[in-house]
């Protein structure tokens, strides 16, 4: 497995993006501030978003990984590896996300845990109904990453920037 911070062309990544937030103009709000990072074992897995928040706080913004790759750990090894890419720069990484327990418990295995709600994030801000697990998504749920707490990550050492 390595990891590669993509610099050019973020564009091209697109229709894995859209499998996190399935509506364009949404990435096209973080995707040129934030840094995308790739993760390929042999092929390309996930990819992720994160952006800068302020000085102590990043967020992660979009994370996917093609669904024949799902469950098989890529989007864990990418959050471990990003975790551990940011602690020297951040105190805490967020993440939002709709009410759907199987998300939230994946992000709770990861090591955050609830921080606070959007009422209403997902009606407000895309122009259709956004479904996941057949729930329809109407608040945005928080969760938030203490990355001082957080131990060194394995994928470090193969991080690549293009």
């Amino acid at each position: 497995m390595k990891v590669e911070k993509i610099i050019k062309n973020k564009k091209q990544f697109l229709d894995l993006l859209l499998l996190a937030d399935e509506q364009e103009n949404m990435i096209d709000r973080y995707l040129p501030s934030g840094d995308l990072f790739a993760l390929y074992d042999d092929d390309l897995k996930s990819v992720c978003v994160v952006v800068p928040i302020n000085s102590e706080t990043c967020e992660l913004k979009n994370i996917a990984t093609y669904e024949k790759y799902q469950s098989k750990g890529y989007g864990r090894a990418l959050i471990n590896f990003i975790s551990d890419f940011y602690r020297n720069d951040f105190k805490t990484m967020l993440v939002g996300t709709g009410e759907v327990s199987r998300i939230l418990a994946f992000y709770e295995s990861c090591g955050f845990e609830k921080s606070h709600r959007v009422r209403n994030f997902f009606i407000d801000n895309y122009d259709h109904p956004i479904f996941d697990d057949d729930i329809q998504l109407v608040d945005m749920i928080y969760l938030k990453k203490d990355l001082q707490e957080q131990q060194g990550c394995s994928l470090q050492g193969i991080f690549e920037q293009i």
